[in-house]
């Protein structure tokens, strides 16, 4: 059996490298194909030191760093991978690498981090945040969005099964594609252990981009001065958050850390405040598993990796955070003092243990199963 695995793009290390990374352990003889590949030297273990093989994208002038802007020319890319000579195709999407083209005596299986997230229901707000609402600029990328949700459909018919990183995405899977997606939860590294003693501050960690509202949390907290909050991450958003912060003694910008450190951050920290509609959300469920609250935006996939404390009566639930339901400064600071009040009955032993719902070793035995199921399923359906 020949097996190919494709990705959109090996650019950082993020969730969905992460989900290649144990796809692979599943598959390691698999051959890997992206569009581009700008994976540094001391991050290629991640994928196995493996040749990539990549689309014309690589070449294109200034592609390292400016690759999501050869979004037009993506759905042409893919298409041209010819991988005719593998009987197994697997796909990990978030944009456009369940677009190759596959034939009948091939089976295609795609892991969906979901559909194209920009060209669908959050187009809204990524024209918003973008800029894009008026003018000639806009009503291009309004056209484009148009031609890529057609081209969308149209190869979501060359996937034979969809499986989803949520239920949440299943949901959108179906809305979009008209699919049953079976859900398999991304792996998460629950295993790290660390005596660090708990202190006082509050840490949000993420890519500093719009959608993950980290200004949000950063406005909330400039108007608590008796709370502390970290910052981790880097992004395009980072000199507008650092100077939203400029003042504040309370907040510390402290950019890119490693993933030791920010292991070491999320076991010290009070509680970790995640403010976005994520597909699913890992390092809140690495918060949990080093026994660290969280206190998050109660939409996507994170109403299915944190257990909400009971609003009705306080009581103790097995509780592992505080839930807000509005994108709103006000909201992040009344779940914040609502954590306050009721930090005692969110225990570590039950964050711990609710991250044990997403080990590594759970997805890629679920993951590998899967695949060999319908394989085998396929090869006979073909005698």
């Amino acid at each position: 059996m020949k097996i190919a695995i494709i990705c959109d793009w090996l650019v950082n290390i993020g969730g969905a490298e992460k989900v290649l990374e144990q796809m692979l352990n599943c598959f390691p003889e698999a051959d890997l194909f992206s569009l581009v590949d700008f994976i540094p030297e001391d991050k290629r273990h991640i994928i196995k030191n493996k040749l990539v093989h990549v689309s014309f994208l690589q070449k294109m002038p200034w592609a390292k760093k400016y690759y999501r802007s050869y979004l037009p020319l993506m759905p042409i890319a893919i298409e041209q991978f010819d991988l005719s000579r593998y009987d197994l195709i697997i796909s990990s999407s978030h944009a456009v690498a369940k677009g190759v083209i596959t034939g009948p005596d091939q089976l295609h299986i795609c892991y969906c981090h979901s559909p194209i997230r920009y060209a669908w229901d959050l187009q809204y707000q990524y024209l918003q945040e973008s800029n894009l609402n008026f003018g000639i600029k806009s009503w291009f990328v309004r056209w484009y969005l148009h031609k890529i949700r057609i081209w969308d459909c149209r190869t979501s018919n060359g996937v034979d099964y969809f499986l989803a990183n949520s239920k949440f995405i299943s949901r959108r899977i179906h809305k979009v594609y008209r699919r049953v997606a079976t859900v398999i939860y991304p792996p998460v590294n629950t295993e790290i252990v660390l005596n660090e003693e708990r202190s006082n501050f509050y840490l949000t960690a993420s890519r500093l981009v719009p959608y993950k509202k980290i200004d949000l949390i950063v406005e909330a907290f400039a108007k608590m001065p008796n709370r502390e909050l970290y910052v981790i991450g880097t992004g395009t958003k980072l000199k507008e958050i650092q100077a939203k912060a400029r003042g504040f003694a309370n907040i510390k910008i402290i950019g890119y850390q490693s993933d030791e450190m920010l292991s070491s951050y999320l076991a010290r920290a009070r509680a970790f405040v995640f403010a976005a509609e994520e597909d699913f959300g890992i390092i809140p469920v690495e918060a949990q598993a080093l026994g660290t609250p969280v206190i998050a935006y109660a939409k996507g996939g994170i109403l299915e990796s944190v257990v909400g404390l009971n609003d009705k009566d306080i009581i103790d639930n097995n509780a592992t955070g505080i839930f807000f339901y509005k994108q709103t400064v006000d909201e992040i600071i009344t779940a914040v003092e609502k954590f306050e009040d009721n930090a005692d009955k969110i225990k570590a032993e039950n964050c711990i243990k609710n991250a044990k719902n997403f080990t590594t070793d759970k997805f890629k035995v679920e993951f590998k199963q899967f695949v060999l199921e319908k394989f085998k399923q396929f090869q006979s359906d073909k005698v």
